[in-house]
């Protein structure tokens, strides 16, 4: 049977931009710290105000530019939520070390499709023992990195060999709306979308867009992947 791909909506902004995407259908939202560059991040506190307002079975997503465990552990501990986003590569201790330091907390890996070589990196990664990952449009090789919120769709190609290769949950970001995400899923037939300005208008979670784009979701056409029936 079709499970259309859960909606991460990201770049929340306050509790009641949370509520708002819980209530229009979202499996998980994503709060953006401190970032190079790109839209939606908040002060920590608002991010631990906002995490203690979100349903259990609700994915609260810390997104973290942190590179190194001991950073990224205080700063999950500061803010209190049940999933970390990690948008860098890891480069001081591992994963291990972060499943030891925090026990249930998933951990999910952005990985910024940027051409072949994202593919080998992502089938890496989805060894060393994440919980999924988030294929998204940034550039790490900037001198000012992009690591998210780019506004950019990417190669869906790259996107559906790393979906095909890889045995854990697979997100897809970037450039995603209400008018493309159905071909999307279609190309990739990810396990969950992620969305921020796709469904903001000047800067604001904008409700019929988030409806419109929840809906898209939920009509798009049948996946027969892997992925389609994770639960």
């Amino acid at each position: 049977m079709f499970r259309p791909p859960r909606a991460k909506i990201c770049c929340i902004a306050s509790v009641q931009e949370a509520a708002l995407a819980v209530r229009c259908g979202a499996s998980a939202v994503g709060l953006v710290s401190q970032m190079p560059s790109g839209p939606g991040p908040i002060e920590e506190t608002l991010i631990a105000q906002i995490a203690a307002t979100i349903p259990p079975a609700i994915g609260s997503f810390l997104l973290t530019s942190q590179q190194s465990v001991e950073q990224i552990v205080i700063q999950q501990r500061r803010c209190g939520v049940n999933t970390l986003q990690i948008v860098d590569r890891l480069e001081v201790g591992d994963y291990h070390d972060l499943r030891t330091a925090l026990p249930g907390i998933s951990l999910v890996q952005v990985i910024h499709v940027t051409g072949e070589e994202s593919l080998v990196e992502a089938c890496q990664i989805a060894e060393r023992g994440v919980d999924a990952l988030l294929l998204d449009s940034g550039n790490q090789s900037l001198a000012i990195k992009e690591l998210g919120g780019t506004g950019r769709t990417h190669d869906w190609s790259i996107s559906a060999r790393i979906v095909a290769a890889v045995q854990i949950p697979v997100f897809l970001a970037g450039g995603l709306n209400e008018h493309n995400v159905a071909a999307a899923i279609h190309a990739v037939r990810p396990f969950g979308i992620d969305v921020c300005s796709g469904v903001r208008t000047l800067g604001k979670l904008d409700e019929v867009k988030l409806r419109a784009f929840v809906a898209a979701i939920a009509g798009s056409s049948p996946s027969t992947g892997r992925d389609a029936d994770r639960t």
